[in-house]
């Protein structure tokens, strides 16, 4: 997709809010601090990208969604109202989206890497779970999470206990909830990192922006031939990224 921005319009990019974690009560700080970032974004704002795992856990029935968030939604629907474009990128925390976000919002949802071009430079997006060589435990469980009959069969236990044994999960288990990314582990074993070099021997990509990993970075790769971008998150760095002319990682201190 093909992105020409406005005089004085910028593209803003975060991830890995996990809200409802560790408790809705601590939570809600953090997504008070998400809605001032979102009313500062406001003014020069043109599009939004949601880079994935905005909750710690997400899941649709047909009639049902996770109680809470109404102030994050509700901020996501005026910032759409007032023309601003809005593009979510399912995590593995919130990879059970349908379509509650697209038809209630207008937010546009992608399950998969997406290219776009923005203002001439090439971007590819994705949140980063599962790209690149490794991680074989969770790309085995991402297979269990996204086959429709394990799908079709969380589908009928009731919310209130989905939720419950869900929640716990995610939580719980760090290999899900990501609480091992935490320190750089060199270029020639980060895996988002490894992805992006090797697509670059094939592919003229200005920019790689991603979330998963927790750890706010932009790095030049190939001698500068590209930019490797980790968003952060929203838990202990408060992170997020600004293109105009250049991009940029900033800090919401707010």
């Amino acid at each position: 997709m093909k992105i020409n921005l406005e005089q004085t319009k910028k593209v803003y990019f975060a991830s890995d809010q996990h809200f409802g974690a560790p408790t809705p009560k601590e939570s809600k700080v953090r997504e008070e601090k998400f809605i001032r970032w979102l009313d500062e974004i406001k003014g020069d704002a043109q599009v939004l990208f949601l880079m994935g795992d905005l909750f710690d856990f997400w899941h649709e029935w047909n009639h049902v969604i996770p109680k809470g968030y109404v102030r994050v939604l509700g901020k996501l629907a005026e910032l759409k109202d007032s023309g601003i474009e809005l593009f979510m990128f399912v995590g593995n925390h919130d990879l059970w989206m349908k379509n509650y976000f697209e038809e209630e919002i207008g937010c546009k949802v992608y399950f998969d890497k997406q290219y776009f071009e923005i203002n001439g430079k090439n971007f590819l997006l994705a949140h980063g779970d599962g790209l690149g060589p490794g991680d074989k435990g969770y790309k085995r469980m991402k297979k269990v999470f996204t086959n429709p009959l394990a799908q079709w069969a969380f589908k009928w236990l009731h919310p209130d206990i989905a939720m419950k044994i869900a929640i716990y999960a995610s939580t719980k288990n760090k290999m899900i909830s990501g609480e091992e990314d935490k320190a750089f582990l060199g270029e020639d074993k980060e895996f988002l990192i490894i992805y992006s070099k090797e697509k670059l021997k094939t592919e003229k990509i200005d920019y790689f922006v991603y979330g998963h990993r927790h750890l706010p970075m932009v790095l030049d790769l190939e001698n500068g031939k590209a930019k490797y971008i980790n968003l952060g998150d929203w838990i202990s760095y408060f992170t997020y990224g600004e293109f105009g002319d250049e991009f940029e990682l900033k800090t919401f201190e707010k």
